[in-house]
């Protein structure tokens, strides 16, 4: 017996494009857990989604730049496909009141131009190093940078891979006691905050923090060599701790 195809859902009326933060203890969610807590929060607040065609729809949401296990972070992504119009700003208050504590919406707009993650190519970081004086760190940092390549190993789910750091640094900055500002390329493969702790590790012994390092992403969109600009712009200040 053949089994019958089933209904095509219609296309999206609308793709809005969503920039969340991840805040406090939300920074220890998994990306599987976010996006559970995300599709929680469209049901709950009643946003008329669009769903893919095919035996197991689902509602179109597509995820882009995600930010590891352990940061904070002030520019995720997502983008949605919906089967109503609605103003950006409603779907951000609908949102922001139906996600838990820790995920905030600061910013939505209409989803134009090309895709996505074609505009996540960077992103500014502040590494909170505990425990590393400002002349250590920019002695670490300024040693690192005179080299053509470091070579960091980290282990991922598809095993053991190697990451050239500093091709990934498009600018490191020592801004304070414990304090480092960075930005860095999006690429394959990721070079993570994590890694170039790792690299600055490597270039100085006297680089150690004394606690396990918080990061923090404040922008994720393309560099113009001064400052990251995120597609999204925020409607809403940042906390005053992110992370």
């Amino acid at each position: 017996m053949v089994r019958a195809q089933p209904a095509q859902q219609a296309p999206p009326l609308q793709r809005l494009r969503v920039r969340y933060a991840k805040r406090g203890r939300a920074r220890f969610a998994s990306h599987r857990d976010i996006g559970r807590a995300i599709e929680r929060a469209l049901r709950r607040a009643s946003i008329p989604m669009a769903y893919s065609s095919g035996f197991s729809p689902h509602p179109r949401i597509s995820y882009a730049g995600a930010s590891p296990t352990g940061a904070a972070s002030e520019s995720e992504y997502l983008e949605l496909g919906l089967s109503a119009r609605l103003e950006p700003d409603h779907v951000r208050t609908l949102l922001s009141q139906a996600l838990p504590d820790g995920i905030e919406v600061v910013g939505v707009v209409e989803a134009t131009g090309g895709a996505l993650a074609d505009q996540l190519t960077a992103s500014a970081w502040r590494l909170d190093l505990p425990g590393v004086t400002a002349a250590i760190a920019e002695q670490a940092t300024t040693t690192l940078l005179a080299q053509p390549e470091h070579l960091v190993e980290r282990m991922t789910k598809n095993g053991m891979r190697t990451f050239n750091v500093r091709s990934a640094i498009l600018r490191i900055e020592v801004v304070g006691e414990g304090l480092i500002d960075l930005v860095s390329a999006i690429g394959t493969p990721l070079v993570r905050p994590d890694d170039i702790v790792t690299a600055l590790t490597a270039v100085s012994p006297a680089f150690r923090p004394t606690q396990p390092p918080i990061f923090t992403r404040l922008a994720q969109g393309t560099f113009d060599g001064n400052q990251v600009i995120d597609p999204v712009p925020a409607t809403l200040p940042p906390a005053s701790s992110p992370d």
